[in-house]
């Protein structure tokens, strides 16, 4: 089963730059089978990295950014992949 964990989190205005640096920097202690970042309006980043495993396994996910950097906690949702159509 492939496993989806999906990270998104919003900066505080105008820094939407560093906090895509900051992600993109940070290292798992595993390899997942793919990983993809993104940015959006509002100074947003979004990070999914895909795994072999289920939603119970317990799996490397990014850290919470620097406490000044964001204007709300960190968005976490794992999703469970069901195929391609």
């Amino acid at each position: 089963m492939t496993l989806t964990l999906m990270w998104e989190a919003r900066a505080v205005h105008g820094r939407g730059g560093e906090l895509l640096e900051w992600a993109r920097a940070q290292r798992l202690p595993a390899q997942p089978l793919r990983r993809e970042t993104f940015t959006a309006d509002q100074d947003r980043v979004l990070v999914l990295t895909w795994w072999d495993g289920d939603a119970a396994d317990d799996l490397p996910e990014l850290p919470e950014p620097p406490a000044g950097l964001l204007t709300r906690p960190v968005h976490r949702w794992r999703f469970t992949s069901h195929g391609l159509s």
